[in-house]
């Protein structure tokens, strides 16, 4: 196996054991992925059909936040819980309008992180660093020490697709604030999660994501709590809303079809003044 072994696997990497990065790779069409990857993700899919057109959602909501904030004058982004690279990470889409734009990857997935500095090399506005984002002393102080992120001046700090895998008891709210008091006036969060509700698909997903073998539990969690991790920041309009219907005129989405009230996602973007 060791033969085979691809070359951006880091050793210490069980090809065996499912990784949240890597099953979310395997969603969007990506070839950084094991067969235990494609197996667990195959078995989600079968649970709920519309989860990869979800993340799609998702990624194109990522892609319209990151132009609204470049358009408000942000420059420095730290993305937590940044996965594997795709089309449309956060450094493509800054960058391509402010080639000024500084980006801070973080993840704790070792094919993430090393793959993510490949994929970097020769861009000295955009890193990504190994770390724990439930640690955020500590991870600001990594991302700061790269020299690419500056808390005396506004940062965005995203947190896209990530926080349904932070555990309760981990206080995910306090963890936002915390990573949001250390940043200056004028700094944003944005926020992708998905929404609890009554569809048979979901609550199947979320089994399939409770069992042994799952890389980590997925927590679908209410309006009320979703919109409590903005705290007293102040949400930018239109809101915490359905996914698509975040800002949908900023890219080609503005064609989307409208979505049911049902739809499994809400996202939002709050400023702190």
């Amino acid at each position: 196996m060791t033969a085979s072994r691809p070359s951006w696997v880091p050793q210490d990497v069980n090809p065996a054991k499912p990784s949240v990065a890597r099953v979310y790779d395997y969603y969007l069409g990506g070839s950084h992925n094991f067969e235990s990857d494609r197996a667990f993700g195959r078995q989600a899919l079968d649970a709920f059909p519309d989860l990869r057109q979800v993340l799609r959602d998702n990624r194109a909501f990522l892609r319209r936040v990151v132009l609204h904030l470049i358009a408000a004058g942000v420059d420095q982004f730290l993305d937590l819980g940044s996965g594997i690279p795709t089309v449309g990470n956060v450094h493509e889409v800054a960058q391509a309008v402010n080639p000024e734009a500084r980006i801070v990857y973080v993840d704790h997935d070792p094919v993430a992180v090393t793959h993510s500095r490949a994929l970097l090399g020769g861009n000295d506005r955009a890193t990504a660093i190994a770390d724990d984002i439930r640690e955020p002393r500590l991870v600001l102080q990594h991302a700061v020490a790269t020299g690419l992120l500056d808390l005396g001046r506004p940062v965005a700090v995203l947190f896209i697709a990530v926080l349904p895998f932070i555990d309760d008891a981990d206080r995910p709210a306090e963890l936002i604030a915390e990573y949001m008091s250390a940043t200056a006036p004028g700094s944003y969060l944005a926020v992708s999660h998905p929404l609890r509700g009554d569809q048979l698909g979901t609550r199947d997903l979320a089994k399939v994501y409770d069992q042994s073998r799952s890389p980590n539990a997925l927590r679908f969690r209410s309006r009320a709590q979703i919109e409590a991790m903005f705290g007293d920041l102040t949400v930018v309009d239109p809101g915490v809303v359905l996914m698509p219907r975040w800002r949908p005129e900023l890219t080609d989405d503005a064609e989307a079809p409208e979505v049911d009230a049902d739809y499994p996602g809400l996202a939002g973007l709050g400023r702190r003044d």
